[in-house]
């Protein structure tokens, strides 16, 4: 900057998020969908360091430097429901490891086949803005955008409601029976009395 000019290399005068330290010992990266969002978690393991750093949406939760024993397990929490993930670090040959996440005490792959089966997922756009909204199907909870709605349960000659609102706009989650064992019970989300499809699991 012959000119003298002192304007910082980033707008906001801050560093950027990852570092090229950071980025030679990331070994793993995970998108894992929880009812308050996706959430992504890192894992860098530097085996000729020792160190181990777990970061969930680019937040720094864990960091371990100088770790002699170059397999274990990292536990930690995500989201606004604080679940419970762990990280296994497994020797698989040699210097060659396997990182396998955990989440519930379930691998990955089977938390969500069983997260499909207790909840339903919709997407909207609406106001400028995009929704995503989460029935967890045990409890009944409905979560927009990262946050539990207020809701209130009301039951109808064919199921029940569950309503809730977006802004100015009223919803409400209609549970009715399928008459099919294997189906169980159908949840339909309406918007201002439009329906909206749900998205594929």
């Amino acid at each position: 900057m012959a000119s003298g000019d002192d304007t910082p290399i980033f707008e906001d005068d801050e560093s950027p998020p990852y570092s090229l330290e950071k980025m030679a010992d990331l070994v793993a990266v995970w998108d894992v969908a929880l009812s308050d969002g996706v959430h992504k978690i890192e894992f860098e393991h530097g085996t000729t360091s020792g160190k181990r750093v777990v970061y969930v949406d680019g937040k720094e939760e864990i960091r371990k430097d100088w770790m002699f024993k170059l397999v274990g397990r990292e536990t930690f929490y995500v989201g606004a429901a604080k679940t419970k993930a762990t990280i296994n670090i497994d020797a698989i040959s040699g210097f060659a490891y396997e990182y396998t996440l955990e989440i519930n005490g379930k691998s990955l792959k089977k938390y969500m086949e069983n997260r499909s089966k207790t909840t339903n997922t919709w997407i909207l756009h609406m106001d400028g803005e995009n929704f995503r909204i989460v029935l967890e199907k045990d409890t009944m909870d409905v979560w927009c955008n990262g946050k539990k709605l207020e809701t209130a349960g009301e039951f109808v000659d064919d199921g029940t409601e569950t309503h809730f609102s977006l802004g100015n706009h009223d919803c409400y989650i209609k549970a009715v029976s399928s008459g099919k064992r294997k189906e169980g019970i159908i949840h339909t989300l309406i918007v201002d009395n439009r329906e909206i499809p749900e998205i594929a699991s």
